[in-house]
């Protein structure tokens, strides 16, 4: 069958051989080719791996030559969170939430991140509350907190305890005082 094939294409068996040897000699050149070209990149990456170690090597080296510095040696101490949950007095909670952010030197972005995470139970209920864009801002977290929280609602409150609280006969003027602060 195959000599038929070549028959009908005019091509003698020799001359198929032939062509065929042709075919592969190329083949062979081209897969020596290629061969000689992946060993001249492995060689490269070989020789750029060694360059690299030899680089790792040398600064390992370097790092063990620099002097010691307490300063940079220094490890600031491990801080424990602040929690807010309302049963403490805000304004106590404010004074030492902007302590521990002068102490730590921390940025707006941290402190933020730092007092949304310290608010527990219903004061939680803020986030909520709040649309979540203003929430990367530490004043408007603030202003939600002092008005839920500070003492600002309870004056209206405390007028109203002074107009009607008036001193019982016999009752000492320091209790009455007392009594109201």
């Amino acid at each position: 069958r195959e000599r038929n094939n070549l028959r009908s294409k005019g091509q003698s068996s020799e001359e198929y051989q032939g062509s065929r040897d042709k075919s592969q000699r190329k083949i062979k050149g081209v897969e020596e080719k290629v061969q000689r070209k992946i060993e001249e990149v492995e060689g490269k990456v070989l020789g750029k791996i060694g360059d690299i170690e030899k680089g790792l090597s040398e600064l390992e080296g370097k790092s063990n030559n620099f002097p010691r510095r307490s300063e940079l040696i220094h490890s600031r101490p491990t801080i424990k969170t602040l929690t807010f949950d309302g049963q403490t007095s805000r304004p106590v909670f404010k004074t030492q939430f902007d302590v521990m952010t002068s102490t730590y030197g921390w940025t707006d972005f941290v402190k933020v991140s730092q007092l949304v995470v310290s608010l527990r139970g219903s004061v939680e209920e803020i986030l909520q509350e709040t649309p979540a864009d203003k929430l990367t801002k530490l004043t408007t977290i603030e202003k939600a907190l002092a008005f839920r929280f500070g003492y600002g609602h309870l004056v209206q409150f405390y007028i109203t305890e002074l107009k009607i609280r008036r001193q019982k006969p016999g009752e000492y003027f320091q209790v009455l005082v007392a009594d109201l602060g």
